[in-house]
């Protein structure tokens, strides 16, 4: 198996297991190897995928994966906090297993989605007298570099 693109070992594997099990279990989810598989899928590329993107890459390794289990699978993890939904326009909610606070940049031209990390504390931008921030959900579209490059051609 692999995690970010990089091989493990047995033992680094069995620790990444056993704490994606007791992340699903104190959600009240059991560790299956469907949520495992579909987990890794999302660790493996990190381009903010849609459930069907997961979908087809899931299936290549569990032939015998359906739809409705990664949606199952996809919502397992979004509940126990391993992932979060990311919604960067009219269309289908991406995935993303980045949980550090970040905003997202989206691309208009080529759909890319970066991740820019956002310091721990508030960014420079107002909020109403007394909000508590839970969390950010930014995205901000635009060009990215490669697109960029090809419209000054």
């Amino acid at each position: 198996m692999t995690r970010l693109g990089k091989p493990m070992n047995l033992v680094a594997n069995a620790k990444f297991e056993r704490e994606l099990g007791e992340r699903l279990a104190t959600s009240g989810f059991r560790f299956t190897s469907q949520r495992r598989h579909v987990y890794d899928v999302l660790l493996q590329k990190l381009d903010h995928p849609t459930a069907d993107d997961v979908f087809m890459r899931a299936k290549r390794q569990m032939p015998e994966i359906s739809h409705a289990t990664v949606y199952n699978c996809l919502a397992a993890l979004v509940q126990c906090g391993l992932v979060r939904q990311v919604q960067l326009q009219r269309g289908a909610t991406r995935f993303c297993p980045n949980m550090e606070e970040h905003c997202h940049y989206y691309c208009d031209t080529c759909g890319a989605v970066f991740d820019v990390t956002m310091p721990a504390e508030a960014p420079a931008m107002a909020s109403p007298k007394g909000f508590q921030v839970d969390h950010y959900d930014i995205a901000v579209h635009g060009v990215c570099a490669s697109c960029a490059g090809k419209r000054k051609r």
